[in-house]
């Protein structure tokens, strides 16, 4: 079987327990400090480290997430309304708009208003059916 999730984390924990037993030894022989410590390395080494991202890089998402979706909609040609978005991710119309501030505030993402459809006059449905198309600033 494999390890679950909390057992690598234990064994972090009682590595590092015992490295501090060792260290705090009353005799001040120190004695298997050498042996906890090569543990606790032991245990670290079970996850390499993460790499640090360049805070000025744009950051990347991951793949098959709403929120890829929502920028393959907005990176077409064609853009996408919010209705076309909300159908996509089932998001409500405010929670679509926040996700637009927030690609500009934290991703450096555009998101621009391609065109306003205006539906208003006879036979019309009037402000309700109005809409407006996005897409990225730079797409298309």
């Amino acid at each position: 079987m494999g390890l679950t999730a909390a057992q690598p984390r234990r064994a972090l924990l009682a590595a590092a327990q015992a490295v501090l037993l060792a260290w705090d030894d009353e005799g001040g022989q120190r004695a298997g400090l050498a042996e906890a410590v090569a543990s606790l390395r032991t245990a670290l080494a079970g996850k390499p480290a993460r790499t640090p991202r360049d805070p000025s890089a744009p950051r990347k998402s991951r793949e098959g997430t709403k929120q890829q979706q929502v920028l393959d909609l907005l990176g077409r040609p064609e853009g996408a309304t919010i209705a076309q978005i909300v159908e996509a991710t089932g998001w409500q119309p405010h929670t679509v708009r926040g996700f637009f501030a927030g690609l500009k505030k934290r991703q450096g993402i555009a998101v621009e208003v391609a065109e306003r459809v205006r539906q208003v006059g006879p036979g019309k449905d009037g402000a309700k059916g109005s809409y407006s198309i996005y897409r990225i600033a730079d797409a298309g």
